[in-house]
């Protein structure tokens, strides 16, 4: 009943307001196309306002400051801004990206920071073993940009979930004519070579435009050898060993083939010597991947009366990426199932392996593994927007989007045929393909054709957007007009996962097991929901004493969900100008996350889990253990389990406060500095316990004991280890922008100094026995690629004159500490990098000429001990070095 009764106070509200603004007659309708607006919509409000100066933290990069760069995504650019934490980027083979580029506003994670594009949603990413719950920044073409906005605020109310971060929001350009740009650079190295060809085609018509614009981007690779920093990994050696280790044979301890030898007799093997025998791991792999995107992009309008238009938009981008691993490594083990009798003819002990055997070996002639994913997008909307004559304006707008993505897993192993090879000869013989496999001796071609396995997995995500807002001025105060914003949202999201057709058939075969797991269930989820939203703005004073002007903000959005429910969010904001120069802000957000289709789909995936369990006994005293007998004891330590998403989570909640000033002298035009202080608590959490958590938390404050099904006598039946609801995040800290625009005789210059400060970010753990244990990261990187230093920071200037320009650029990742309790061990000191760009404009031709050098000093990360695979942390910091580049843009009919 209090659903019913909000949906129909907010649609009553919208109704009035349209009946309020609707047309009096011919006479008012004919008088449409003699109105003109200044206002503008900025992020982070729907309404139209005349000052660009929000209540709530915008950050702003022009089209001249995406130029500026020697970047070609907006991925990278938008991670090296100051407020941006470690984020996902084409960086090394050992992280998770799978070629995929996210945004990490304020050390959130990217999942709580909200992608638009031209003030709408953008679907979720794609493209690694599933599917993602963020948005691929490598599926929006830099070519379309125009201009990108940052709120670095929450703003639930006014866009709805995910937005607890803050919003980032990305304008398509418009223009009239031809412009066609190449670029292309490589490192000081000859290596990670960079190819983009862009061409953009715009055309105003009496009633309306056309834009289209298609793009082509080739990013070369970079090895691990050819840097000195990842040349030897600090800690990442394998035991494993081309030639084997191998234990449990007659020859007792642990031995290795000889080299040069076939592994045919016992004399082929001696002793193996750690550390010697041990193999680098990651020897000619990635420390950048390759990435090949190319995008098609068309948007349009019509002006169908004078004051209705029709407007459409339409997207194809592909990316294709991959990434290189040493080869597979194998455990063949006679607790896992494996036996290898006396009379296999490649048994040179002569005696059967079998239960206590342990035999490791790295199979390189089936060569290195790669990965890789190929990702289509696609994006169609149409809308139409219009204006009453009384100056409210309104739009409806739809929007789909999906991605498309195979993941190819190359050069695996299919353990189930190694396993038949190495078996009794009559189990082999029963096979009509079976090929019996030397393990102790180099694999012949039939060998490798017969264990290696391909993998083929097809991954995607949907989704329908339909919007509707209305916004104008309900009514006129001393101070001013009251703005006014409402509207109406439905959204459908969806996903689907499906494995390769043999791992979705047989059980899962990895490098690990044989038989002791199921099958990978192929999975898809879906969830929608609908929204309503209201937003006011009210000015409450205006040239009064020590009041320029006062105004206070309000939204409300009630959102209801087929999955969890329903929510109800709040924001509230106020500006004051006690004088024309200084404005004084503060803003309070209440913000969630919807728990993504990754986490709640159901699919199912039962697998052993090593667990003891507390109950065992009877666990007295215990309150979890309430109810199972004294009788019961554990068999092992292995407990039965489904790994699976929770369609049971509920959503994560946060508040968010912020305050700061804006000043913009008078008497130096040209000149802001903004300083903001924000705090963020997200509450709730979503997160993944572990099998031995679950029954701890169970067992001793009676918490998470839903997730564990016995039967009568105490048993195990089931424990479900997913995701679940738990912690809080809490980060605190201030943002500081100095801008200043000036002319000279010796040319227009404009300097930029732009710094975040991390003063908290703290993670409150709840432990087995209930109690929390408060975990300080600011200035921490012990977390395996998770960097967060409490200052970053970036500055820069620009300068032109007739028709030379030129820009110089400094970015700051402050210094971390690896052991927290002991700084000493692990420090990891402030980086700066150094940009430099110069161009030339020819003005006859309309033609740009750029060179630039990107960290001219040839900076390297920092090494640390715990990023230990490649020695650096390849979310925060990338190995390329210094990269030179040229770029030539040519104009035409504009």
């Amino acid at each position: 009943m209090k659903r019913s009764r909000f949906g129909s106070l907010m649609l009553g509200t919208i109704l009035s307001s349209m009946g309020m603004a609707m047309p009096a007659s011919a006479q008012e309708s004919a008088d449409v196309e003699d109105l003109t607006f200044e206002e503008v919509t900025v992020v982070g409000s729907r309404i139209k306002r005349k000052d660009e100066v929000a209540n709530s933290p915008v950050f702003t990069l022009s089209g001249d400051d995406l130029r500026a760069t020697g970047l070609n995504s907006v991925g990278e650019i938008l991670q090296e801004l100051p407020g941006v934490g470690f984020s996902l980027n084409s960086n090394g083979s050992g992280g998770v990206s799978h070629g995929t580029s996210s945004i990490n506003l304020r050390n959130l994670g990217a999942n709580r920071s909200l992608v638009l594009v031209n003030g709408r949603r953008w679907v979720a990413g794609s493209g690694t073993r599933g599917f993602r719950d963020f948005v691929d920044m490598n599926t929006i073409p830099q070519s379309i940009v125009g201009r990108v906005e940052v709120l670095k605020d929450g703003a639930t109310a006014i866009y709805g979930a995910d937005a607890i971060a803050g919003v980032i929001n990305i304008h398509t350009k418009n223009m009239e004519g031809l412009e066609v740009s190449a670029y292309g650079g490589s490192t000081s190295r000859g290596d990670g070579e960079s190819l983009s060809f862009e061409a953009t085609w715009g055309k105003t018509f009496e009633r309306g435009s056309i834009m289209l614009s298609g793009m082509f981007t080739d990013t070369q690779e970079i090895y691990t050898e050819d840097r000195e920093i990842t040349r030897e990994p600090l800690n990442s050696w394998s035991t494993t060993n081309p030639n084997g280790r191998y234990s449990g044979t007659p020859l007792g301890g642990r031995v290795i083939r000889i080299d040069g030898t076939d592994g045919s007799s016992i004399d082929d093997f001696r002793a193996y010597v750690d550390p010697d025998d041990r193999t680098n791991i990651y020897d000619h792999t990635y420390v950048t991947g390759p990435l090949r995107r190319y995008a098609i992009w068309g948007q349009g309008d019509y002006q169908i009366t004078d004051s209705i238009r029709f407007s459409g938009e339409i997207l194809y981008n592909n990316r294709r990426s991959d990434q290189l691993f040493s080869p597979i490594s194998t455990s063949i083990r006679g607790s896992r199932g494996f036996e290898i009798l006396a009379d296999h003819p490649y048994n040179p002990f002569g005696e059967d392996l079998a239960s206590n055997m342990t035999l490791d070996r790295m199979l390189v002639e089936l060569g290195q593994r790669r990965n890789v994913q190929n990702v289509e997008t696609w994006r169609f909307g149409a809308g139409f927007d219009g204006e009453f004559s009384n100056g409210w304006s309104w739009d409806v707008f739809y929007t789909y989007g999906k991605n498309d993505s195979t993941f190819d897993s190359l050069n695996q192993a299919n353990m189930e045929h190694l396993r038949l090879g190495l078996g009794p000869n009559e189990d082999c013989a029963a096979v009509s393909d079976c090929v019996q496999i030397n393990y102790f001796g180099p694999l012949t071609d039939e060998m490798v054709d017969y264990i290696r396995y391909n993998p083929h997995d097809v991954h995607g995500t949907r989704q329908h957007d339909l919007t509707a807002n209305i916004t104008g001025d309900l009514f006129d105060m001393p101070a001013g007009p009251v703005g006014f914003a409402a509207g109406f949202e439905y959204r459908r999201e969806s996903a689907f996962d499906t494995p390769d057709v043999f791992a979705r058939s047989t059980p899962v075969l990895n490098n690990w097991r044989t038989t002791t797991s199921a099958p990978r269930d192929p999975s898809t989820g879906s969830y929608s929901l609908y929204e309503f939203y209201t937003e006011l703005n009210v000015p409450l004073l205006k040239d009064a004493p020590l009041a320029k002007s006062f105004d206070i903000d309000a939204a409300v959005r009630y959102s209801h969900y087929s999955t969890f429910g329903d929510t109800t969010n709040f924001k509230f904001g106020a500006g004051w100008r006690p004088v024309e120069d200084l404005l004084i802000r503060a803003t309070f957000a209440e913000g969630f996350r919807a728990p993504s289709i990754l986490e709640t789909i159901p699919a199912n995936r039962a697998t052993n889990l090593v667990a003891n369990d507390p109950c065992s006994g009877g666990g007295e005293g215990l309150i979890g253990c309430a109810g199972v007998p004294a009788t019961y004891e554990q068999a092992g330590n292995a407990v039965t389990a489904t790994v699976s998403g929770n369609p049971d989570l509920q959503p994560e909640t946060s508040r968010n406060y912020s305050a700061g000033a804006v000043f913009t002298p008078s008497g130096l035009p040209g000149f802001s500095l903004s300083v903001d202080w924000y705090r963020i608590k997200v509450s709730d959490t979503i997160t993944s316990l572990g099998s031995q958590r679950i029954l701890n938390l169970c067992a001793n404050t009676g918490e998470k004991c839903s997730l564990i099904t016995r039967d009568s006598s105490g048993e195990i039946l089931n424990l479900l280890d997913g995701p679940v609801n738990l912690n809080t995040t809490t980060v605190e800290g201030w943002d500081m922008t100095a801008r200043y625009a000036f002319e000279t005789d010796m040319g227009d210059f404009t300097v930029l100094a732009d710094a975040s400060y991390l003063s908290e970010y703290t993670d409150e753990l709840v432990n087995d026995d209930g109690s929390i244990t408060v975990q300080e990261r600011e200035g921490t990187s012990n977390v395996l690629r998770e960097s967060i230093p409490q200052w970053r920071g970036r500055g820069s200037i620009q300068w032109t004159k007739d028709q030379w320009s030129a820009s110089y650029s400094a970015r700051l990742i402050g210094s971390t500490d690896e052991n927290p309790d002991d700084p000493l061990l692990g420090h990891i000191p402030a980086i700066w990098y150094h940009d430099v760009s110069v161009t030339y404009r020819l003005e006859d031709h309309d033609v740009d000429v750029t060179f630039g050098v990107e960290n001219i000093f040839d900076k390297q990360p920092p090494v640390s001990l715990v990023n230990t695979n490649v020695n650096f942390d390849i979310n925060t910091y990338n190995a390329k070095g210094a990269f030179g580049y040229l770029r030539v843009t040519a104009r035409f009919g504009g």
